[in-house]
């Protein structure tokens, strides 16, 4: 269905045109359908040991970034931040720790204008969304494009081995920026400013707090 995040995932997909994306065959763009490519056997890299899908999705991110050529639809990250700061500026009443949301909202603010680099990102780079293929061992499904920080595309696949990041925080950083060749003080900042900040729809889920705490500058 239309949303935010996704509004140019056909845009996306026909930017990356299978590399490492799943192919998309055919699109109507003001509805936003698309026939993807199937991919077999299709079994999600969520399966594999999280050790594992750490050099995966290390491995597909690399081959992802690359800075389209203007002019190009690509929204700014720094938009997604604006809608996200104005979510959870609504939900005031309800957060746990407001010197800490009140930092991350900041970030929100102040990283996407001093990224060392501007490249078109996944965003939502998961291992539920990369599933096994015969074309490729692996593929990207529903990127949600939004131009910027290489750092921020990390943190969704750290958010998604949960209790590895709230058990060492530090290590499971400098792992993923070791093997994405990235500065792990920006992906640090990034994971912080998620976990205090990002809306939700419970402000009381102490997993997240608790991440904030472990990253907070």
């Amino acid at each position: 269905m239309p949303h935010l995040e996704g509004e140019h995932e056909v845009h996306g997909l026909r930017f990356w045109d299978g590399e490492p994306t799943v192919r998309l065959l055919e699109a109507d763009d003001n509805l936003g359908a698309m026939l993807l490519e199937r991919c077999q056997p299709g079994t999600a890299l969520r399966s594999m040991p999280e050790p594992e899908q750490d050099l995966v999705i290390s491995g597909l991110l690399r081959r992802l970034w690359r800075s389209p050529s203007a002019p190009h639809p690509f929204r700014s990250l720094s938009l997604l931040m604006e809608y996200w700061r104005d979510e959870t500026l609504a939900d005031v009443e309800q957060w746990p720790d407001r010197e800490l949301v009140r930092e991350g909202l900041r970030l929100f603010e102040e990283l996407p204008r001093h990224a060392p680099a501007e490249v078109l990102l996944a965003t939502d780079l998961h291992a539920g969304n990369v599933l096994r293929s015969k074309r490729k061992p692996w593929l990207v499904i529903d990127p949600k494009p939004f131009v910027g920080d290489p750092a921020y595309d990390s943190t969704q696949h750290l958010f998604n081995c949960d209790v590895r990041l709230r058990s060492d925080p530090d290590g499971m950083i400098r792992r993923m920026a070791d093997l994405l060749g990235l500065d792990h003080e920006r992906i640090r900042l990034w994971t912080f400013a998620r976990a205090a900040a990002e809306p939700r729809d419970d402000w009381s889920n102490e997993g997240r707090i608790a991440i904030a705490r472990a990253t907070a500058p």
